[in-house]
């Protein structure tokens, strides 16, 4: 089987999470430049057998798109023009930062360690990738 990977894109980072190949577990992949993401993304895909990208996109709780909704946009458009073979979805990302937080609580992370962004970046795409599969079980 091939993997499914996750995306919560920012202005400046973006997170980056994969499943298992059997599309069990999602795992935390990386968090990279957003300026170097399509090029990450198409050299991943070409050495990993990647079925679908699904990423965050950034609603506000009331349901109003946020400000970053307009870049995402431009990347998934980009993205479906030049790789049609390899699907792109969205995913409501609402509270994954809250719940990354949350995470590296529970999880015991000193402060120190709950102030970087990368890694709540990279949680917060996990936790979408997460959600996803979950939807899909239902």
């Amino acid at each position: 089987m091939s993997r499914i990977l996750s995306i919560d894109f920012g202005k400046r980072r973006t997170g980056l999470a994969v499943t298992d190949p059997l599309q069990i577990i999602a795992g935390g992949l990386a968090t990279v430049s957003t300026s170097e993401l399509y090029d990450y993304l198409v050299a991943y895909v070409s050495r990993e057998p990647v079925e679908l990208i699904v990423i965050g996109k950034p609603i506000q709780p009331n349901g109003q798109p946020s400000e970053n909704l307009a870049r995402v946009e431009q990347f998934v458009n980009r993205w479906r023009k030049n790789h049609p073979q390899l699907p792109i979805e969205y995913v409501d990302e609402r509270f994954t930062s809250v719940l990354a937080h949350r995470a590296m609580i529970d999880g015991g992370l000193k402060k120190k360690a709950r102030q970087d962004k990368a890694l709540v970046d990279e949680i917060s795409a996990t936790i979408i990738l997460q959600s996803y599969l979950e939807s899909r079980r239902r």
